[in-house]
Order: C-alpha cells, then sequence, then structure tokens
C-alpha cells in the first residue's frame, strides 16, 4: 500500500504534473485551486506556500499524510521554502526537484534550497521523460 504524501510547492512547479505521472494519467493542465486528493497524494495550491498566512491550511492538511513532500522546480531561481521549514512537521519531509529534463535548469540550486528547508532525502524526477518516478514511487511503497 502507498503511503499519503502531501506536496507542497511553488505555482507551476510541476506538483499535478507529477502526480499524473506517477499514476499515468493524462497530462491535462489546470490550475490547482483547492487541496485535493488523487488516491494517496494530496495536491496542494502553490499559493499555500507562497502566502506565509495559508501555512496554518498546509499544516492541516497534512495531519493525514505520512509523508510531507517539498516540490521545487529546478528551472526557478527562487526558493519560496524559509530554512528548516520541515521542523514545523512531525513526518518524514523529502525533497522533490522537478523539470530536471529542461535546458536552464540548475539541480544544485533546487537541492540547496531543499536541504535548507529540512529535507531527508532528496528526489531528482522529470514527469516527461520518466526519469526518478520508479525511484519516488519506491519509497512511497
Amino acid at each position: 500500500m502507498m503511503r499519503k504524501i502531501i506536496l507542497m510547492g511553488s505555482t507551476a512547479s510541476g506538483k499535478t504534473t507529477l502526480i499524473q505521472a506517477i499514476y499515468n494519467l493524462s497530462r491535462q493542465y489546470k490550475k490547482t485551486q483547492t487541496v485535493e486528493y488523487v488516491k494517496n497524494i494530496l495536491d496542494t495550491p502553490g499559493e499555500y506556500i507562497e502566502n506565509k498566512r495559508f501555512y496554518n491550511a498546509l499544516i492541516v492538511s497534512s495531519y493525514d499524510c505520512d509523508v510531507i513532500g517539498l516540490v521545487h522546480d529546478c528551472t526557478d531561481a527562487t526558493c519560496i521554502f524559509p530554512p528548516n521549514f520541515a521542523s514545523i512537521f512531525d513526518k518524514t519531509v523529502i525533497g522533490i526537484i522537478t523539470k530536471i529534463d529542461c535546458t536552464n535548469k540548475n539541480i544544485g540550486w533546487s537541492e540547496n534550497c531543499l536541504k535548507r528547508a529540512g529535507a531527508e532525502h532528496i528526489f531528482r524526477i522529470s514527469s516527461f521523460n520518466g526519469t526518478g518516478l520508479e525511484e519516488i514511487k519506491d519509497f512511497l511503497h
């Protein structure tokens, strides 16, 4: 059985696309407007991490999950996660670097961002060519 995970990350960081890739669903691009479960993965709107006033919504939403997934797009030069952000959760916190297949990537920057936030293990993912998907699926099982 797959552990429940909540995905947190900026708008357009690849959370929904990652879910579609994990479950081999057709790619349907839409803006996530509210917290949504897709099987055992909880997808959150990017605004929840982009605005500190919504941190409580992330904390409450994570209650039923086993793993916290911090998602960072390696083409994004900003780090939305504050240092030691993971310390507010009493669960395993992992980092997920998305879009590693893009030409303008900076995987090292993303890794440093996620490590500073407190991610215990970091996965490098391409939802389009499948790189890293089996590793994260194995982790969640």
